[in-house]
């Protein structure tokens, strides 16, 4: 059972990874590959997080967001470096980063958790 989150929860990191750089890239401009990389590797971590994790929350959809904030973080830091934008400001991206870092964790943990029952077994 163990082996069967690791690798739901995962997987669903990187599904999400895709999705929040489908979003990152509908902004005017490239991003930098390193951007893309860091934007799909740090929903992976989350997945991979919450898959590993042995935290006890009281309840998966807690623990997914926390796990989300916790992994969003430095994404979040790296994006305050970006440059001032018309159409978003650094404090906004640093926000948004985070919050949808949380919806990912709860999703991610909503895949894992009660799609594939693939549950924490403490």
């Amino acid at each position: 059972m163990r082996a069967k989150r690791v690798i739901v929860a995962t997987l669903s990191g990187i599904l999400f990874g895709f999705v929040c750089l489908g979003i990152a890239s509908s902004s005017p401009g490239a991003l930098a590959w390193p951007v893309a990389a860091q934007i799909v590797v740090s929903r992976t971590l989350i997945g991979f997080a919450i898959g590993i994790s042995c935290l006890s929350l009281r309840h998966w959809a807690i623990h997914g967001a926390v796990m989300g904030l916790i992994f969003s973080l430095p994404l979040a830091f790296s994006g305050l470096m970006a440059p001032e934008s018309p159409e978003y400001s650094q404090a906004g991206m640093f926000l948004w980063t985070v919050v949808l870092g949380m919806i990912y964790g709860l999703l991610i943990e909503v895949i894992t958790s009660v799609v594939f029952k693939a549950k924490y077994q403490g």
